[in-house]
Parts: structure tokens; C-alpha cells; sequence
């Protein structure tokens, strides 16, 4: 399993993914779910990606493929929007589940991306990307997405996300998020990685990796657990219950 959020905020866009794949008791393996596509000065694409290991890695191949060979037709880089980008994404996505799907096998071969960065003289945007090869994209009011284990990290961001959320803030809500999927669901684990890509920034970068014992990641999450034991101490009894 996986978990990946994507956050549009104010002051530019947050990835992040875990790198567990196929966690098991005798088998755990480490697998990137991040990945960037970049022309300096003019345009930055970060993709994250969940569901079929193999489909999401013949994905991105392709796309980098189509990155090397220069050709406008198959160059992601290529796109005058990132809505274009989507429509790339998505295609390319939809050619490799009907290549390698197999009706009669019962293999699940869907994969969900999500979609970010920007396009100079265009604003920074975000896309969940369906196996189906559509998309949704996130706006103010629903500035984020997630894919792969995302019902144990979702409350935290509900609670504290929005558009406006300075990016320190989005950070801490965000690894928080993870560490509550992580606690509860041994298939999501560190590293992980972060990229936060400022609006209007098209300056080479690359994503920060957290480990799991990462002095800070492992801070947080003492603070976090202390907090919230504190807070549950603080909560009135239920004295309307009869014995």
C-alpha cells in the first residue's frame, strides 16, 4: 500500500508520499512514489502515484521517454498548461492499463496519480488523475488530495488545511497526517518525501526525505502523542450516563 497527499495553498504547492510497497512480515521493500519533471525557468511537473507498482513505473517511463525524445507530440514538458499535462497524464495512463490488462486474469492494473506544478505565466495547479485517464482539479475549497491509505491522515487535514494555510503549517499538518496512517497501518512507512514547490519558483530543487528516526519527524510525533493524551485528559466526564 501507499499514501500520498497534494496540497494547493496560497503561497504555492506541498508533496508528499511514503515509500513502503508490498509490506508484509517477510517482504518490505522501498519504492519512490515521487517523481519531477522539470525545464528550468519555464516549467515544473511533480508526480505521486499509487495503486499498481508496474502500471505507475511504465507510466512515468513513458513520460520521461517522451521528455528525452523532444518530439511536441509526446513531451509532457511540451504543454502550454498543466491542464494539458493532465490530459497527457491521463492518456498515457489509459495506454498502459489496455496494454498489459488481462480481462480474464482478475489483476487489478489501476493506478491514481496526482498531478502538480506549473507552467510559467499560469497559476500553480494540482489534479487527481483516475485510472480511467480523467481528472478532477483542486481548487480553494478543496485545496488537497490523497491517494493510496488516506482515511487514518484524513481528520487532521480536514481540521486544519485550507488555502490559506502558511506553508510551515501545511508541513507539520501534513506529517502529522502521515504519522497517523503510519500508526495505524503497517503497510505505509518511512522515508518519506517532501517537495514544496513555490509559486512562481521554477529554480532546481529536489525533494527533502524524511527517515524514520529523522530527529524531527520522530520530535513531532512525541509532541503530537503527548498533546493529544493531554487534551483527552482535559474532556468532561460523561456524568449524564446512569450507573
Amino acid at each position: 500500500m501507499t499514501y500520498c497527499v497534494a496540497i494547493k495553498l496560497r503561497d504555492g504547492l506541498l508533496f508528499a508520499s511514503d515509500t513502503r510497497t508490498n509490506a508484509g512480515v517477510d517482504h518490505v521493500a522501498t519504492f519512490g512514489k515521487m517523481r519531477q519533471l522539470a525545464e528550468p525557468g519555464r516549467i515544473r511537473l511533480v508526480l505521486l502515484s499509487s495503486g499498481n507498482l508496474a502500471t505507475s513505473q511504465s507510466v512515468a517511463s513513458l513520460l520521461e521517454l517522451g521528455v528525452r525524445g523532444g518530439d511536441p507530440a509526446t513531451n509532457i514538458l511540451a504543454v502550454d498548461s498543466l491542464y494539458d499535462a493532465a490530459v497527457r497524464l491521463g492518456a498515457t495512463l489509459r495506454e498502459v492499463i489496455a496494454r498489459d490488462a488481462r480481462p480474464d486474469e482478475g489483476t487489478d492494473f489501476s493506478s491514481h496519480f496526482l498531478l502538480g506544478g506549473q507552467v510559467a505565466g499560469e497559476a500553480p495547479r494540482l489534479f487527481h488523475v483516475y485510472p480511467q485517464g480523467n481528472f478532477i482539479e483542486a481548487t480553494r475549497d478543496t485545496p488537497y488530495f490523497q491517494i493510496g491509505e488516506a482515511k487514518y491522515g484524513k481528520p487532521i487535514l480536514d481540521r486544519v488545511l485550507d488555502y490559506d494555510t502558511p506553508r510551515d503549517e501545511a508541513i507539520k499538518c501534513t506529517l502529522i497526517s502521515f504519522d497517523s496512517t503510519m500508526r495505524s497501518n503497517l503497510s505505509v512507512g518511512a522515508p518519506l518525501d517532501l517537495f514544496w514547490h513555490p509559486r512562481d519558483d521554477f529554480s532546481a530543487r529536489e525533494p527533502t526525505r524524511l527517515a524514520e528516526h529523522d530527529p524531527y519527524l520522530a520530535g513531532l510525533r512525541e509532541q503530537w502523542g503527548r498533546g493529544l493524551r493531554q487534551a483527552f485528559a482535559t474532556l468532561p466526564e460523561p456524568d449524564w450516563l446512569a450507573d
